[in-house]
């Protein structure tokens, strides 16, 4: 069975400091033609940060898209500082958002975050050996971020509490569950 689409026009509708938007006009495998809005954005990164008496580094931060604040695990996008590397963007983000760097810093796993609209493609990585930075890089001017530490059984129930609904913060606490299992 063919599944591939062929685009037959493009048009960039939408340049932002985050994200592009793009409408595609298409013909599907089965020969109807078709509009597709995709939302380009920059490769990203977030890290499940562990401390040495084993709690997660949370960040609460306003999220515009929903008129909230959530909290999540520290997360950014790679930009030209990074040159496409997102181990560097991981160490950076960590230093920028918690001011910690890793001795151990290990990649969990990459996805696509919203792969009906979206192109963001995000790799989560397990820091531990956390220690403060000797050197702070400076934060994102509109970042508004307050850290908490918060244990596994704690994080659990704030899952099942709809305290935290953000999804990469949700994959990293059931992976941090499945290391506790597998010990």
């Amino acid at each position: 069975m063919e599944f591939a689409e062929r685009p037959i026009s493009s048009k960039t509708v939408f340049h932002g400091h985050l994200i592009d938007v793009e409408v595609q006009q298409v013909i599907t495998p089965s020969g109807k033609k078709a509009q597709r809005e995709i939302v380009h954005h920059a490769p990203a990164i977030a890290i499940l940060a562990l401390t040495d008496d084993n709690k997660m580094i949370l960040e609460k931060q306003w999220r515009a898209p929903i008129a909230n604040t959530t909290l999540e695990i520290p997360a950014g996008k790679l930009d030209q500082r990074d040159a496409d590397n997102a181990v560097h963007a991981a160490k950076r983000e960590l230093n920028e958002e918690t001011r910690y760097e890793a001795t151990n810093l290990k990649k969990i796993s990459s996805f696509y975050t919203s792969i009906g609209c979206m192109d963001e493609y995000m790799t989560i990585y397990l820091a531990t050996g956390l220690k403060r930075v000797t050197h702070e890089l400076p934060q994102d001017q509109d970042e508004n971020l307050a850290l908490y530490e918060i244990t596994l059984p704690k994080a659990l129930e704030m899952i099942e509490l709809g305290k935290i609904e953000d999804a990469k913060t949700i994959m990293a606490i059931y992976y941090w569950q499945g290391m506790k299992i597998r010990g």
